[in-house]
């Protein structure tokens, strides 16, 4: 999953559980400039922090293969 994905589906996430980014902050126990960044698609996040959020809504960041026809 890249970034970009990664914050449309926190942000659908948010918007369907009817949460403004400040409540999604509080409720999920990170701060707001990171839950801002995180919707913005910033490309570098801390993984725990990514998954302490995505907690709140039952998912978490998992390792996916990569198809590669090289190896």
């Amino acid at each position: 999953m890249n970034s970009t994905t990664l914050a449309l589906k926190v942000k659908q996430l948010r918007k369907a559980n009817k949460l403004t980014q400040e409540d999604l902050a509080m409720k999920s126990g990170v701060g707001l400039r990171f839950v801002r960044d995180l919707e913005q698609g910033k490309p570098t996040l801390r993984l725990d922090k990514v998954n302490q959020l995505l907690g709140l809504f039952n998912y978490e960041m998992q390792p996916v293969r990569i198809n590669n026809d090289d190896k």
